[in-house]
């Protein structure tokens, strides 16, 4: 509020003395070389007022951004709930998921999953579709133990992912986002990201199956190439083949694939595709996506709707159903009249 309230002021101010002045000018008393020297100073005046104003806006941005930090850096650091001795050994996941008559709501009061059940063997293709809201993004947080189940459980080679340490439990994860991040480096570094030790040929081997190492040869200083802080000088189907080599450099039991071709058009959404099939063979995935074209070779397509599976099966199984899955394919390919 502080810049408008002075704005209207000083705005004020020019208006008393023009209406002061020109009464003066009309009486004789001043003469309009007297108007507009007021008129200056008016100006002169408010200058500093304004500075202060702007300093005192950009204060109160600053106490509420310190206000976010301390109260992060204040937050507890949730502890492991299970000793090294009784640790799971992640070494040893194949990669089977089992969802046990999960409950879970962010609000106790408001569950988002009411009784989810589904089990997936390892490598296992795993498709999960449905209307926004359905509970799709909130599986996988669950899976990933960003939050803990209310009721139910949910097993890894049947073992209960509470008895994994979150570290060695989210080591065996791989996420490609709708949403890519990148940072301010150079193009190897942020492929290495997903495995800090990894070598020059490593980060290229990755890149070469991600269909990556093709444009990345064409750009200046190649993978020396630095990215800018929003990664603005290269375009978002690139970023999203760097996204997926990082994931394979990383090479991790379970993947998760988060619309991650939603935001590029549909030549571009090709390699992408063909470099998800590249990092998806031999593990269980995961995939959450609103272009049913995507995932129709999906091994198990569960179809969520209010926290709940309506429906699952292969894709020409839930076709022949003529359910809701059938209705949401169709809407999206039906032929316009």
């Amino acid at each position: 509020m502080m810049m408008p309230i002075m704005n209207i002021i000083g705005n004020l101010g020019y208006v008393v003395v023009c209406v002061v002045g020109a009464h003066q000018a009309i009486n004789g008393r001043i003469t309009i070389g007297d108007i507009q020297a007021f008129i200056q100073y008016v100006r002169n005046f408010q200058q500093p007022i304004m500075q202060v104003s702007q300093i005192s806006a950009q204060l109160q941005q600053t106490m509420a951004a310190a206000e976010r930090i301390f109260g992060f850096l204040d937050e507890q650091e949730i502890p492991d709930e299970v000793s090294d001795e009784e640790a799971a050994d992640p070494e040893v996941v194949t990669g089977a998921v089992r969802f046990d008559h999960v409950h879970f709501g962010y609000d106790p009061e408001k569950p988002v999953i009411n009784d989810f059940s589904a089990t997936v063997a390892a490598g296992q293709k795993i498709a999960i579709v449905g209307k926004t809201g359905a509970g799709k993004t909130t599986v996988i947080k669950l899976l990933m133990r960003f939050y803990d189940v209310d009721s139910g459980g949910i097993l890894l080679d049947d073992s209960d992912i509470r008895r994994f340490k979150r570290n060695d439990l989210r080591s065996l994860f791989g996420m490609v986002l709708q949403e890519t991040w990148l940072y301010n480096g150079s193009i190897a570094d942020n492929i290495r990201y997903g495995k800090l030790e990894a070598t020059d040929e490593e980060v290229k081997a990755a890149a070469q199956v991600a269909q990556a190492d093709h444009f990345i040869q064409t750009m200046p200083d190649g993978y020396d190439m630095k990215l800018n802080e929003e990664a603005s000088n290269v375009s978002q189907g690139q970023k999203q083949l760097l996204t997926i080599a990082r994931a394979i450099l990383h090479d991790p039991k379970i993947l998760i694939l988060d619309e991650a071709t939603s935001s590029v058009d549909t030549r571009t959404e090709q390699h992408i595709q063909k470099a998800m099939d590249n990092l998806m063979k031999g593990r269980t995935s995961f995939i959450i996506a609103h272009r049913l074209s995507t995932i129709k070779n999906a091994d198990l397509i569960l179809v969520m709707d209010d926290g709940d599976i309506i429906e699952q099966g292969s894709h020409e199984e839930l076709l022949a159903a003529n359910g809701h899955y059938a209705a949401l394919y169709n809407s999206q390919f039906a032929d316009v009249a």
